[in-house]
């Protein structure tokens, strides 16, 4: 079969056949996972985001290679769950933008759009590490535009880029000690190329059927919200900047040629004018928040790039001294009602895995609890609609999970209100850096303080091993109980109380003050009063708080400050 261009609607079935074929292999892509911890979601994050994607393809078909593009690249983006999946998205992203006047491409093409995607998805990660699914996709993008140079035809010119990235994968243990220690590659890279081989099965004319294979299971959206009510604790007169000045232009061509658009520059020049200051941008508009004293010197500045689509500068001041006379109630969480609420200065969103660690946070104030974590990573679209469901100016997230931070921040990216991301990894952290939100600041700087107070709190956890394997020097057998320290492994225990009396062990100090267990679901109540003596028993400068955070995968979690 001789395919020198494509369309849309080839493309199309490329992608429906990539996700059909990572959907095939999920449970494979889950078990490369280098650590034996129940965190196997790779392959599962990854398939979900793909998906997402692929949904959005099939419900607005078009001939024009670039509008599929866009369709794909959409879905891929509101359907991203964890880092994985994040990277996925903009990999297809930057593929897509390539791509999005074209009609129909070439092997030349392609390969260019492999290469923006690579350029996209390495600048979403704040700090790449080689020998993961970037490392595969950058490699193979490479080898791709060598090879289109020589085929025009698309078959041969996959099957090449194939065998490329397939040598990029089995190279990842070189670059990555920590995927050679367990002898895996990577899973993130390995997903990545059943996409690419389901690419090019499309090109075949060979349909991948999912019959018999057993696709991943959905998170559900189990999201509970209550209002909080917060209102300002500070004197009027304390008010520095008094406008909450909001506006967006649309960029003209025109007025650009005579005052170039960069970021961070414009994010500079307008930090002199004021503070709490957030600017986002993209290629046809800016959109600007500041708390300022001078709104008529905000807007000029972004005036030279475009025209308003809108703005506003309303004074805070004026609004803090009827707020005062008004004598407004200030329970610190407004129970939902059937009346609609007014909008919030802030709002609060946290992912949260355990019915008791759900209800604990939205005790010290989160207004949005997310259900989900470890194998049960949100969507950008699920922490999208928790925004939303904020109903506030400015919200703050707490991923409380490492694999959500990404998803979260590419939720803010998108979201129709003044968004921070505290990139919080635990759960103890979440709690801490919640407890140190203070609603009379800024956005900017609770985002700042509540960062800082992630390095105060350490973390452990309780877990079992699905593999036998070695970690770190620590030898691990598979179902026996590991002791996970802030990421690292340090002890193990065939017995779950033993293991858990070691990490306290090694977590405690004579600086550690405050004790706080969470009790899992496979924790019985005596099994914890065992472990609480022990506690009391060998720590006695500690103060020691237990909660039944009833969270499945962990038997404990703790946390010391």
């Amino acid at each position: 079969m001789s395919i020198k261009r494509i369309d849309g609607k080839l493309f199309a079935d490329m992608v429906i056949q990539g996700a059909n074929n990572l959907t095939k292999n999920v449970k494979f892509v889950d078990s490369l996972n280098v650590f034996p911890v129940p965190d196997g979601d790779t392959g599962t994050n990854m398939n979900l985001s793909i998906t997402s994607g692929s949904k959005e393809v099939k419900e607005k078909p078009n001939s024009h290679v670039g509008k599929v593009g866009q369709s794909f690249a959409k879905g891929l983006l509101m359907g991203a769950r964890g880092n994985s999946g994040v990277i996925l998205s903009q990999l297809f992203r930057g593929f897509s933008k390539s791509i999005e006047s074209k009609e129909t491409i070439s092997t030349a093409d392609f390969a260019s759009a492999l290469e923006a995607g690579v350029e996209t998805a390495y600048k979403a990660v704040m700090k790449p590490i080689e020998g993961t699914i970037l490392t595969v996709a950058r490699e193979t993008a490479k080898k791709s535009v060598e090879i289109a140079k020589t085929h025009e035809e698309f078959i041969p010119f996959l099957e090449e880029t194939i065998v490329e990235a397939k040598a990029s994968l089995n190279r990842t243990p070189d670059l990555l000690p920590v995927l050679k220690q367990v002898g895996v590659v990577d899973s993130g890279g390995q997903g990545l190329v059943l996409v690419y081989e389901g690419f090019l099965a499309s090109l075949k004319g060979e349909e991948i059927s999912l019959e018999g294979a057993e696709a991943a299971l959905s998170l559900e959206e189990l999201v509970e919200a209550e209002h909080r009510n917060v209102q300002s604790m500070l004197n009027t007169e304390d008010i520095i900047y008094g406008y909450c000045t909001e506006f967006m232009v649309k960029f003209e061509n025109e007025k650009l040629k005579k005052h170039p658009f960069n970021i961070d520059t414009f994010r500079n020049e307008l930090s002199a004018w004021g503070d709490s200051l957030l600017v986002v941008a993209d290629d046809e508009i800016v959109k600007v928040h500041i708390h300022a004293e001078y709104p008529g010197e905000v807007f000029n500045l972004g005036q030279r790039f475009g025209s308003f689509l809108k703005l506003k500068a309303e004074n805070m001041r004026e609004q803090h001294t009827n707020l005062l006379h008004d004598d407004v109630a200030t329970s610190p969480v407004a129970k939902n009602t059937n009346t609609v609420a007014e909008k919030q200065d802030f709002g609060i969103v946290t992912v949260a895995m355990g019915s008791g660690i759900k209800t604990l946070f939205e005790s010290i104030g989160a207004t949005v609890v997310i259900e989900g974590g470890q194998t049960m990573n949100p969507s950008t679209e699920d922490i999208v609609k928790a925004i939303k469901q904020c109903n506030a100016e400015n919200v703050i997230v707490l991923p409380n999970n490492g694999n959500i931070v990404m998803a979260a921040q590419q939720a803010a990216s998108v979201a129709d209100c003044n968004v921070a991301v505290v990139p919080s990894k635990t759960v103890p952290q979440g709690m801490t850096a919640l407890l140190s939100f203070n609603p009379t600041a800024s956005l900017a700087d609770n985002e700042n303080g509540m960062k800082d107070a992630l390095t105060t709190v350490k973390t452990g956890q309780i877990t079992y091993a699905v593999r036998d394997t070695e970690i770190d020097g620590v030898q691990i057998t598979k179902d026996h109980f590991m002791g996970i320290l802030e990421s690292k492994i340090i002890t193990t225990d065939a017995n779950q109380l033993e293991a858990a009396k070691k990490l306290l062990t090694n977590m405690v100090d004579d600086d550690s003050e405050i004790l706080t267990i969470l009790q899992g679901q496979d924790v019985t109540d005596n099994e914890l009063s065992q472990l609480v003596a022990f506690a009391e028993e060998n720590f006695d400068h500690v103060e020691i708080e237990v909660h039944n955070g009833n969270q499945p995968l962990y038997s404990y979690i703790f946390s010391i400050e």
